[in-house]
Parts: structure tokens; C-alpha cells; sequence
């Protein structure tokens, strides 16, 4: 079974300083048919006007995924992490027993456009960690690249969580497959182009949420970049 779920489906919150797009109930945006999926709870699609951002804020017991597409994140926790998070970056912060942090746009003159992803650990309470690293885009042009995992394999961001995540840039003749067990869930998100998805069109900000599928399939790229989650059911 393959659901669509479309961009303009999505919650929606204008702040000025902050557009964003809620995939999942967030903050004031409910909608009990859309809670999460699988393990994954949060993918919010966030823009940041300069000079703005997340005040210091806590967190406890979830896995936090920054992706970001344009401009900079700047990140600062109580844990003595003082980064910048540039597009091709993946940011990886273990909420565990309790962590506080802040995000910025320091990028001068330039929204910065990014991913927040929260996937629900399978461990609770551990000690608070953090991880980044770079994902070139040749690694990922053409072919659906591991970024998020939970050991880590080939590279991978490490998640306290049974769940992985992959990220593609295809177009053209470009074509990605990735087997499933069907027994979990898929879900694929349309960062920015348009792409098939199972024979199905997405478009940015579009999704195909993924119940008992053996495979995930993506042609007929258009200048698309996506995400692919594979989840516990």
C-alpha cells in the first residue's frame, strides 16, 4: 500500500522570521491522522529569515536529524557543541537524558532552508550525543546514499533508533531502488524536484508513506533530491 501525501497537505506556520512546514502534528498544527509514521515523528521543512532562529530550547529522548539545503545552521548545545551546518552536512543529536540547544541563521543576507527530522529512539535515557558529517554530492548523484543508520554502516551518521535513512539525487534517466522488508514502513519524501515514486509523481514537499512494500523504486528524476526512511513498523 502506497499513501500520498501532498506538499499543500501539510501544516503550515508563518512566524515572519520562520516559515514552516509540518509533515506531522507539531506545536499548534494537530491532525490526528497524520501523528507520524512507523518510528519517524517530525519532519518539519523550515526557513529561516537572517539573523533569527531557535532561542536555547530543550529536548529529551528522540533522535534529531538536521538536513539542510541552503544558507547555514548554526547550532550551539549544552553539551560544548558550537557548529555551523552547511547543505551536504548531516547533523545528528541523541537528546537521551536531557540536552539544550540553539539554532540560528548567520548566513549573511540568505534564508537558511533546512530539514528538522525526529525519529523515536529505541533506547531511553542515555547520555546526550552528537554527530556530523558531510555527504558529497557526488555520493549521492544518481543512487540513494546511507546518511543515518543505527550502526553506522558505510559511514552513516549513528541512530539510537531502528531506523535508516538515505538521501538521492537523481534526474533524467537516473534511476534508485531499494529493497524493503515488508514487514516495515517506507517513507519518501520529495526534498525539491519531481520524481516517480513506484510509478507514482511527486513534486517538492511531496510524500509516499510506504505499508508492506517490498521495494521502493525512484525514475524519472527532474533535478529531484529525496529522502528515503526505512522504519519500524
Amino acid at each position: 500500500m502506497i499513501k500520498l501525501r501532498r506538499s499543500q497537505e501539510r501544516g503550515y506556520a508563518d512566524h515572519g522570521w520562520l516559515r514552516s512546514f509540518h509533515s506531522f502534528s507539531f506545536a499548534n498544527y494537530l491532525d490526528e491522522a497524520h501523528m507520524g509514521w512507523g518510528n519517524l515523528r517530525v519532519i518539519n521543512e523550515d526557513r529561516i529569515e537572517p539573523g533569527k532562529g531557535f532561542g536555547t530550547h530543550g529536548h529529551r529522548d528522540m533522535e534529531i536529524i538536521s538536513y539542510v539545503l541552503e544558507g547555514n545552521l548554526a547550532h550551539k548545545d549544552s553539551m560544548g557543541n558550537v557548529k555551523g551546518i552547511p547543505p551536504g552536512d548531516v547533523q545528528r543529536m541523541s537528546a537521551g537524558s536531557g540536552v539544550r540547544h540553539s539554532e540560528f541563521n548567520h548566513a549573511q543576507g540568505q534564508t537558511t532552508h533546512f530539514l528538522q527530522i525526529w525519529i523515536e529512539p529505541n533506547v531511553q535515557g542515555i547520555e546526550p550525543g552528537y554527530e556530523q558529517k558531510t555527504f558529497p554530492a557526488a555520493d549521492k548523484r544518481g543512487k540513494l546514499r546511507l546518511v543515518a543508520s543505527p550502526e553506522g554502516t558505510n559511514g552513516s551518521v549513528t541512530l539510537h533508533a531502528d531506523a535508516s535513512l538515505y538521501a538521492g539525487l537523481l534526474d533524467g534517466a537516473q534511476e534508485a531502488h531499494l529493497a524493503l522488508n515488508p514487514q516495515r514502513k517506507g517513507y519518501v519524501f520529495l526534498v525539491r524536484g519531481e520524481l516517480l515514486v513506484n510509478g507514482l509523481q511527486l513534486v517538492a514537499g511531496d510524500a509516499a508513506l510506504l505499508d508492506q512494500e517490498s521495494m521502493v523504486s525512484l525514475t524519472q528524476g527532474l533535478d529531484a533530491e529525496v529522502l528515503v526512511f526505512d522504519l519500524a513498523a
